[in-house]
C-alpha cells in the first residue's frame, strides 16, 4: 500500500494518511478483478466515491482533459453539470461498452426511477490502452467482471499490475495502479486528499525519479514515440466546488510531469477530481440550497498536495509493477527487477532504499 515514506522533494509537508492510498478518504472504496489467462492481461478498477447512494445524492466533480487521445464516457455532462451520479469504472479502451452496459444495469437495478420516473443517468468509464500486454482484441472483459471489482470494493486494496493496470506500462516498465494521500487541517478539522491513477505513459529516456535520470540506465529497448496514457483520479473530502476541483484537477498535470513526461500527441491523459462533501440532491425539497467553500485565496497548499499525491501515485504504480511477459513473451521488467539489474550503480541503490524496494 503507497510507498514506504513519504515522496522525498514534496511541495507540501502535509502528512499521509493512514494507508497512503485514495480510500483515507472516508467513505471511498476501490476494488479490483484482474484477468489473466494464456492470452489475458488485462481487468477492472472500480472506484467507489460514497457507500450510499451516489445518484440520488451526487457529488461535487470536474474533469480535465490534459491529452485527449482517449475514450472515456461521461465527461461531457460531468462538463455541464459539474457532478458525478455513479461510481467510476476503469478498463482497458476496447472493454469500455461493456463497462459501461455493466455500470447502468447497476445504476438501473439500484434506482428504478430512472428512465421512468426522472431522467437517465451517467455512466462513467474512463480506460487506457493494454494492447502492449494484452490482446485486446479478444475482447475479454465481460460484464460479470466488472460486477465482480464492484463486489471486492474495499478500503483497502492492492497496487501495480492488477484490476485495469494489469495490462499497463509506464516509462517502458512494469506500470498500473498507484495511490497516494494527504491530511491537512482546516480551521482544526482534518481533511483528506487522495489520488488514484493507472499509469500507461512515458518514454524511458524521460523517467526521472527524484531528479535522479535512472530511465536513461534501465531499458535496452527503448521506443522512440510516446503513444501511452494515464488516467487520474482524484477524491477528497474537502467542501470544495465543481469550479474549485476544475483548477485542482488541472494541477495534476505538474504531477504527471515531475517524473519525466511531456504529454505526447498519442496520449491519453485525462484527470477527475470529485469531493464527497456538498452533496447534491436528485430530488431537492428546497429550490435554494446553502453549501460550505474553500476560499480561493487559500487554495495554494491543495494545489501543492495535488502535485505531491499524483506524482507518489505514479511511483507507487512503479514501485508495485512486477516483472511480467509482454504479448510476445518477453519480459517487461518492473522498477525494482531492473534497478536490480544496475547492480551498484549509486543512483539505483539510492532509488531502492528511498522507494522501499
Amino acid at each position: 500500500m503507497g510507498l514506504n515514506k513519504p515522496l522525498l522533494f514534496a511541495l507540501s509537508d502535509a502528512p499521509t494518511g493512514q494507508r497512503n492510498l485514495i480510500t483515507d478518504v472516508a467513505g471511498v472504496t476501490v476494488g479490483h478483478k484482474t484477468i489473466v489467462t494464456d492470452r489475458l492481461q488485462t481487468g477492472v478498477t472500480v472506484i467507489k466515491p460514497c457507500q450510499d447512494n451516489i445518484f440520488r445524492e451526487k457529488m461535487p466533480a470536474a474533469a480535465h482533459v490534459i491529452n485527449g487521445f482517449g475514450k472515456s464516457t461521461g465527461l461531457v455532462q460531468i462538463e455541464e453539470l459539474g457532478t458525478i451520479e455513479t461510481p467510476l469504472v476503469l478498463t482497458n479502451t476496447l472493454s469500455v461498452g461493456t463497462a459501461t452496459t455493466a455500470l447502468v444495469k447497476r445504476m438501473l437495478a439500484e434506482n428504478p426511477e430512472i428512465g421512468l420516473t426522472t431522467g437517465s443517468v451517467n455512466p462513467i468509464v474512463m480506460e487506457c490502452n493494454d494492447s502492449s500486454i494484452n490482446h485486446i482484441r479478444d475482447l475479454g472483459v465481460t460484464e460479470e467482471d466488472v460486477n465482480e471489482a464492484f463486489a471486492a470494493a474495499s478500503s483497502e486494496f492492492a497496487e501495480g499490475g492488477v484490476g485495469a493496470g494489469t495490462g499497463m506500462r509506464c516509462y517502458e516498465l512494469k506500470g498500473g495502479i498507484g495511490s497516494a494521500s494527504r491530511k491537512i487541517k482546516i480551521d482544526d478539522q482534518t481533511f483528506t486528499m487522495g489520488a488514484l491513477v493507472m499509469s500507461n505513459f512515458g518514454l524511458s529516456t524521460d523517467l526521472n525519479i527524484y531528479g535522479r535520470a535512472i530511465g536513461k540506465k534501465i531499458v535496452d529497448n527503448k521506443d522512440s514515440k510516446e503513444k501511452g496514457s494515464i488516467i487520474t483520479i482524484i477524491a477528497t473530502d474537502i467542501p470544495f466546488n465543481s469550479r474549485q476541483l476544475k483548477r485542482i484537477a488541472k494541477r495534476s498535470s505538474i504531477g504527471i510531469t515531475r517524473s519525466g513526461s511531456f504529454s505526447g500527441n498519442g496520449s491519453g491523459e485525462i484527470t477527475l477530481a470529485f469531493s464527497t462533501a456538498n452533496r447534491i440532491s436528485h430530488f431537492p425539497e428546497h429550490e435554494l440550497s446553502s453549501i460550505q467553500a474553500i476560499t480561493d485565496d487559500k487554495i495554494d497548499r491543495y494545489f501543492r498536495i495535488t502535485v505531491d499525491i499524483v506524482n507518489e501515485a505514479i511511483l507507487s504504480s512503479l514501485a508495485h509493477g512486477k516483472t511480467t511477459p509482454d504479448r510476445d513473451g518477453k519480459p517487461l521488467l518492473g522498477l525494482k527487477d531492473a534497478l536490480a539489474q544496475l547492480g551498484n550503480d549509486q543512483d539505483a541503490l539510492a532509488l531502492r532504499n528511498e522507494l522501499g524496494l
